[in-house]
């Protein structure tokens, strides 16, 4: 695609690899721009976002027919509608680069509680948002308030499902259909509304997210969304006074990170137990974000010790609990069965998050 644009628009060319570069490297003037902390994209990805928005079409391989003049319901070509179509992919460039447009979708990211690229799994599912952004704007003139609250619902859904890991133009493919036939702003936000109460079910929550929470992948999207939830509840770290979501600051550097995970039931605890398999001892359910000082000195104490240290203020244990998805009595549970009930709980976290998203 980046050839056919040198040959037909090279100014469009040089635009997109302009804001994909600008967007890697803060400014060194206060002049605005596309640098952030969550994406740095290439030409090819912004590109998606621009065919989505002007032929709400995810395939690329559509583009080379679009620009041919080709219409994708009928299969004519003509000389006009050639010349038509390649002045709404530019119209639409224009949009997609706008850096208003862009800084405010986001904010539709930070007001869902993420923070950085740290907590994105799926660079195109983020694009896939900004397209959904973009058409809520343009095409249905929603206010900038209720177009954030939109595009962060359906951002945090599609993040927490994983929507756009497999086969990803075939599922926007389908997504983008359901809005060609949407006639105003509230169809448009009942619409996505719809999808994520049908996706975001009972059965999701009760079995289909605590299963996903089974694991030990340090990079997966329901870790991600505990860590959001924790940032739209205002959850302090473990043992400390500082909020969790100012731990994730992506805008604060230094040789330690400043929230570190911490093993609940800890290597050594778990090792005199004969518990040594890592997927064992590094599930998700076994983590806890504290600040890096903190996990030096608990170190390898047992858990019941770290529950000492809150025996004097009973309510802050009792909210330092919900937040951190502890049962009652942790602390004296089996392993394995603690495991279980920690699960459920950082799921029911993860959807307290959600209904303050939706108010």
């Amino acid at each position: 695609m980046s050839t056919w644009y040198q040959v037909h628009w090279d100014e469009g060319r040089t635009q997109l690899e302009k804001f994909c570069r600008e967007c890697r490297v803060p400014s060194s003037t206060s002049a605005p721009s596309p640098f952030n902390y969550f994406i740095h994209p290439d030409p090819d990805q912004i590109l998606r976002v621009c065919v989505g928005l002007a032929f709400k079409r995810a395939r690329l391989q559509y583009v080379y027919s679009i620009l041919r003049g080709k219409d994708l319901e009928t299969g004519e070509f003509s000389e006009e509608r050639r010349l038509a179509q390649f002045d709404e992919l530019k119209a639409a460039q224009t949009k997609t680069l706008d850096l208003t447009n862009w800084h405010e979708f986001l904010k539709a990211l930070m007001q869902d509680g993420f923070r950085s690229n740290d907590m994105i799994t799926s660079n195109i599912g983020l694009l896939y948002a900004y397209v959904t952004f973009l058409i809520g704007k343009y095409q249905f003139n929603l206010k900038l308030s209720d177009l954030r609250d939109i595009t962060a619902r359906w951002f945090f859904m599609t993040a927490i499902t994983g929507r756009y890991t497999n086969s990803p133009e075939s599922v926007m493919e389908s997504d983008l259909a359901k809005l060609r036939s949407v006639k105003d702003a509230k169809e448009f936000i009942s619409t996505l509304d719809n999808v994520i109460k049908n996706t975001l079910t009972e059965d999701y929550w009760n079995i289909t997210l605590v299963n996903a929470l089974e694991t030990s992948s340090a990079r997966t999207p329901v870790l991600f969304a505990y860590y959001a939830a924790l940032n739209l509840l205002g959850a302090n770290a473990l043992f400390s006074k500082l909020q969790v979501s100012q731990m994730l600051d992506p805008a604060i550097k230094s040789k330690k990170s400043a929230v570190e995970k911490h093993h609940l039931f800890p290597r050594a605890h778990l090792k005199s137990l004969q518990i040594t398999e890592v997927r064992q001892v590094n599930q998700i359910a076994n983590f806890a974000l504290v600040e890096w000082s903190d996990n030096i000195a608990i170190k390898d104490k047992a858990p019941f010790l770290e529950c000492a240290l809150y025996k004097d203020n009973p309510t802050e244990l009792e909210l330092l609990m919900q937040w951190h998805a502890l049962p009652d009595g942790w602390e004296k549970m089996e392993y394995d069965e603690f495991l279980g009930r920690r699960r459920s709980l950082i799921a029911g976290v993860i959807r307290r998050g959600v209904e303050k998203l939706f108010g």
